[in-house]
């Protein structure tokens, strides 16, 4: 599943330095390869390479990022970062619980099947299990996709309360189609009534050629989603249709389990 990069809207609190610190470790997160240039990162960053430079030494100087030896072949994410995420990772008990309905759902449908949360305009992915077979579609744990992008951005929107869902599709980037440019609002309004009967929506090849998704809703104990959980792999559209029921399911156990009143 493709990682998108969205502009967020201007915001007179938000701080240019910490911003542009914060879109550099993303960069460093969501690459492909162990090390990341300098001028890969400004080209991907959209700033300019002295302020890279020094947002990069800063960020060294803590941990949070560091150089190849020598200083050759680019900087990669640093092990002070695992300080920062112990405490948030021994308080999260969600991906521990989702741990053995992503196996179980695995199992049943051979493809991977995905857990994330919902952190402001996005999603991130904080567990997985990928089926026993030769060729998966997969995702990383720690990737981070728009709060909107396909079916998942469907399950999630289908149960916010109705001035948020409202606020929500205000928004002019919206990645229900996988592109903003695509957007279909009538049928993401089809989609969104459809999951609230069934508990969960469908993607077949819609933001991904020649791949399948399917997603339902995790509800946090007030009732109001958390997360997601999905499943991501290649399926024709009858073995999508199986896939539904199983993965609505998964997401009710989930909810319940962690104090949702879910019939």
């Amino acid at each position: 599943m493709a990682r998108l990069r969205d502009n967020q809207p201007n915001d007179r609190y938000v701080v240019p330095a910490v911003d542009q610190a914060s879109r550099v470790l993303f960069c460093l997160a969501g690459a492909s390869s162990s090390h990341v240039s300098l001028t890969e990162i400004c080209a991907k960053v959209n700033i300019h390479k002295s302020k890279a430079f020094s947002i990069l030494h800063t960020l060294q100087r803590s941990g949070l990022v560091q150089r190849n030896a020598e200083g050759k072949g680019g900087y990669s994410l640093g092990p002070g970062l695992i300080a920062l995420s112990r405490k948030f990772l021994d308080n999260l008990s969600a991906p521990r619980l989702a741990e053995p309905i992503l196996e179980e759902l695995a199992r049943k449908t051979k493809t991977t099947a995905a857990f994330g949360v919902i952190a402001g305009k996005h999603v991130f992915v904080v567990a997985r299990h990928e089926a026993d077979r030769a060729i998966v579609m997969t995702t990383r744990v720690g990737s981070r996709l728009p709060l909107t992008f396909g079916c998942h951005g469907i399950a999630i929107a289908a149960f916010l309360p109705r001035k948020e869902l409202a606020d929500l599709m205000r928004d002019k980037k919206l990645y229900f189609q996988g592109s903003p440019d695509k957007l279909d609002r009538k049928k993401v309004a089809a989609d969104i009534e459809k999951c609230r009967r069934v508990w969960f929506a469908e993607d077949v090849e819609e933001t991904t050629p020649g791949f399948i998704a399917v997603a339902a809703p995790v509800l946090g104990p007030s009732g109001c989603p958390m997360g997601y959980i999905a499943v991501l792999g290649l399926a024709s559209a009858e073995e999508t249709s199986l896939f539904g029921p199983l993965v609505a399911e998964a997401g009710k156990t989930l909810s319940r389990q962690l104090g949702a009143a879910v019939e």
